[in-house]
């Protein structure tokens, strides 16, 4: 499970740059002000949590277990559900996809929180 977060977290953090590049150069004339903060901040949070997944895998080398297994899906769920809800929101989606943008939230909470759990107890 170790690689695979970490091949997880490289290639989210790879698509977190590829994306900023495009947000600051080719949408920034394109998308009006509200929408770029909206696509800055799903990149924001993607990044972010594209280190948590490497945290997940050495985690999960470290203090195999449930834990730890469960941090690097929880942020990988997390991830496409927050960030690809605001992605698609700030790109015109319908404004009731949001509704399932604090779910992404709450699985990134719970990703930190079974994160600490695995280093608590492992």
């Amino acid at each position: 499970m170790d690689r695979l977060f970490f091949a997880l977290g490289a290639l989210s953090g790879f698509v977190a740059v590829a994306l900023g590049a495009l947000g600051s150069h080719a949408l920034k004339a394109r998308l009006g002000a509200d929408a770029l903060a909206t696509f800055e901040l799903a990149v924001r949070y993607q990044m972010y949590h594209a280190l948590a997944l490497l945290a997940a895998g050495w985690a999960c080398a470290r203090w195999p277990g449930a834990a730890a297994t469960a941090s690097g899906w929880l942020f990988v769920a997390g991830t496409l559900l927050f960030s690809g809800t605001l992605y698609a929101l700030s790109l015109g989606a319908p404004r009731g996809l949001g509704a399932v943008t604090p779910l992404g939230g709450l699985a990134l909470l719970a990703g930190w929180l079974a994160l600490a759990w695995a280093a608590a107890n492992g």
